[in-house]
């Protein structure tokens, strides 16, 4: 049986979907672009925009129930592969800040993404 998991900690669904889903040992987020949920601006540079992504994936998972850590596997969308390198970076930080350990990944160039921000990410995570 699955669970919808609804947080105001992150961005409210633009569309017909949800933030997230609890299958019970696996959560499964949506893709999160970075709009701050509280005030619905999006920062013009790509790492402050991976930041703010990430974020919103934790921010869903512990809503759940869950912690950073427990992040088994991300996809990264970004709109310029040349930025690859900042948000690695910005992604590191991330995960050790953290204490976890790093999830398996994908990042993936795409023309064109949501509300024409720069970066996407989505995660699935596991009750261990």
């Amino acid at each position: 049986m699955s669970r919808i998991i609804s947080t105001e900690q992150a961005p409210a669904a633009i569309g017909p979907y949800v933030q997230g889903v609890d299958l019970g040992s696996m959560i499964i987020t949506s893709g999160q672009i970075p709009v701050d949920p509280k005030t619905g601006q999006v920062a013009d540079d790509v790492v402050a925009q991976a930041r703010q992504s990430l974020e919103n994936v934790r921010a869903i998972v512990e809503a759940a129930g869950l912690k950073v850590g427990d992040i088994v596997k991300t996809t990264v969308f970004v709109k310029d592969l040349n930025d690859f390198a900042a948000v690695n970076a910005e992604y590191e930080k991330f995960f050790n800040e953290h204490k976890a350990t790093f999830p398996a990944r994908s990042c993936v160039e795409v023309a064109r993404l949501p509300k024409d921000v720069k970066i996407e990410i989505e995660a699935i995570a596991v009750r261990r």
